[in-house]
């Protein structure tokens, strides 16, 4: 057992594909291009901003950036329907197991926290959504520290509320670049491969693999 759990929360603990799922009946066969564009922009959009030192500009505001394009990119794809999306959006379902994982680890006196680049008002409410709210020792936001991931400053969040060293926190993503920028900081890192990815950083490997959360509390 570690002393700290992290869990990035967009895609490891919350279902990215939900809001778009909820809509499927009204998209058609455009939802999955739309949502594939959507999470890629989205993230697209995280990465350029910090690279140039721009990160005033929250997640929040990106994900609804990255919807607006999507639309652009797939006109089959009402776009009388973006409100309902972007409110789907701030209660994503959490996958099956996360739960579950998180109180076997809670149950072995483990302290748990989210690292995410959402907004602080996004991950208060992803979380009460999702009935998790109190499973947490703390939230992490990009805001605060002004950067987005994988900037050192983000990670570093964790080691400084904790009072520990990087070796002694497992960090769990399902983001393969996050989990890149994690292994560099000193994280012990888990990558949640839910959907049977290859690597991309193979000097970055992970201490781990698993297709989801549901192992991770039996994971020496």
């Amino acid at each position: 057992m570690h002393s700290v759990y992290v869990f990035d929360a967009y895609g490891t603990l919350f279902d990215t594909g939900a809001a778009v799922s909820r809509h499927a009946g009204d998209l058609g066969e455009s939802g999955r291009l739309l949502s594939e564009i959507w999470r890629r922009k989205q993230l697209e959009y995280s990465w350029v901003r910090g690279l140039m030192g721009r990160a005033e500009r929250d997640f929040w505001q990106l994900t609804e950036d990255a919807l607006d394009y999507a639309f652009k990119k797939v006109p089959s794809a009402d776009p009388a329907l973006r409100d309902k999306l972007l409110e789907a959006y701030r209660d994503l379902d959490a996958f099956e197991e996360v739960p579950g994982t998180l109180r076997a680890l809670k149950e072995r006196e483990a302290r748990l926290a989210i690292l995410s680049n959402g907004s602080r008002e996004m991950l208060k409410r992803a979380v009460r959504s999702a009935g998790i709210e109190d499973l947490f020792d703390a939230v992490f936001s990009a805001e605060d520290c002004g950067a987005y991931k994988t900037a050192p400053a983000m990670y570093e969040l964790v080691t400084t509320r904790f009072r520990l060293y990087p070796d002694a926190v497992s960090f769990q993503s399902s983001n393969r670049w996050d989990i890149a920028g994690a292994t560099q900081f000193g994280f012990n890192t888990v990558w949640i491969n839910r959907g049977g990815e290859p690597d991309e950083y193979l000097d970055l490997a992970p201490n781990a693999v698993l297709a989801d959360l549901r192992s991770l509390p039996n994971l020496v």
